[in-house]
């Protein structure tokens, strides 16, 4: 495989998973230079590449190692379990805490949000 065609598998992968060059730079701790850079095809360091692959889930051949719905439904449960926090660390301050049942609700129907309902768009923006 051509380097041209691995940057193209990873990239149709990145598309995949909808999320930007801004929001993979982020959330796998490059800059959005370096991974700009990567996409077009400039000379980035075998770390930079590393970083990317795990992040979207291939290995450095751009084969799939974890599913795009593994990927998604563990990006929403690791969201919802911080929006359900900021809610329950709010709600005990005002000695309102909530029960660990409903906050298990509550991160569930997150989670399912973040995959398909109202904060579908925002999964991948920390």
């Amino acid at each position: 495989m051509t380097r041209i065609e691995f940057i193209k598998k990873i990239e149709e992968r990145r598309k995949q998973l909808d999320i930007t060059i801004e929001n993979l730079a982020k959330l796998s701790g490059l800059g959005t230079r370096t991974v700009n850079r990567f996409f077009a095809g400039e000379d980035v360091k075998l770390s930079t590449v590393e970083k990317i692959t795990t992040f979207l889930g291939t290995n450095l051949a751009g084969d799939e190692k974890v599913s795009i719905k593994k990927l998604k439904k563990n990006r929403a449960a690791k969201r919802a379990l911080f929006m359900a926090s900021l809610v329950q660390s709010t709600s005990a301050l005002e000695k309102q805490g909530l029960e660990k049942k409903e906050i298990g609700k509550m991160t569930k129907e997150l989670e399912n949000q973040f995959l398909t309902g109202l904060y579908k768009d925002r999964l991948w923006i920390d």
